[in-house]
């Protein structure tokens, strides 16, 4: 399995329980969308998955490794498998789009050659074949939503957790962000993505996760 949650408890404080008993398992390759309403612990969820938080109580499991009680560097090496991406893109806002996108591969001192062969490959995948100089200032949403999907797969990951990737976008552009999660999921990476657009989310054949009060439910079956 690619992640295993048992019995994972998440509190903030000594009363407010964010996560209760969540148990499910991931296999490599899986695609699941995340559901639920506002406030319901999805993002503190995803948090646990790539390593920004250690659960309160509870056994997770990433790539094999127990990561509850892993060291730092441990956890580092566990991230740089999973790409990440936000509602609020996190663009760096004097970089162009090219730069963004190819950041971790300059942080990872790959070879400046490959970086710009693959960066614009990436790009020109995603439609943004002639935005490769814009700013995110000259981006629209949908555009930059695609350059921080680029930056998140570009190192290769095992796994894309997205938290809310379509929500500060119309229902066309989401429509094609979603496409390119699906398309990214038929090329052997797995996806975590979590919406409360049930009804864009209905038009994929992907199993769901919900959420309700900080309890989880799996089903193969449609959102509800």
């Amino acid at each position: 399995m690619l992640t295993t949650f048992e019995h994972v408890n998440l509190n903030y404080g000594t009363n407010q329980a964010v996560l209760a008993d969540i148990n499910f398992a991931i296999p490599s390759g899986g695609f699941y969308f995340l559901t639920g309403p506002s406030g319901a612990g999805k993002s503190s969820l995803l948090r646990l998955i790539y390593c920004a938080e250690r659960p309160s109580s509870g056994t997770i499991t990433l790539f094999g490794c127990d990561t509850t009680f892993a060291k730092r560097d441990e956890l580092a090496a566990l991230r740089r498998q999973i790409g990440v991406v936000f509602q609020d893109f996190r663009l760096i806002p004097h970089l162009t789009a090219f730069e963004n996108a190819a950041l971790p591969l300059r942080l990872a001192g790959a070879d400046s050659t490959y970086i710009n062969r693959y960066t614009k490959e990436l790009l020109d995948w995603a439609g943004l074949g002639k935005r490769l100089d814009a700013l995110p200032s000259e981006l629209s949403g949908g555009e930059q939503q695609r350059v921080a999907i680029a930056r998140a797969v570009i190192n290769k990951p095992k796994l894309i957790v997205a938290d809310e990737p379509t929500g500060n976008v119309d229902d066309d552009t989401a429509l094609r962000l979603l496409l390119l999660f699906d398309e990214l999921h038929k090329m052997g990476t797995a996806v975590i993505l979590a919406t409360h657009q049930h009804g864009l989310a209905e038009r994929f054949n992907k199993p769901f996760l919900r959420l309700k009060s900080g309890y989880l439910n799996t089903s193969v079956a449609r959102a509800a």
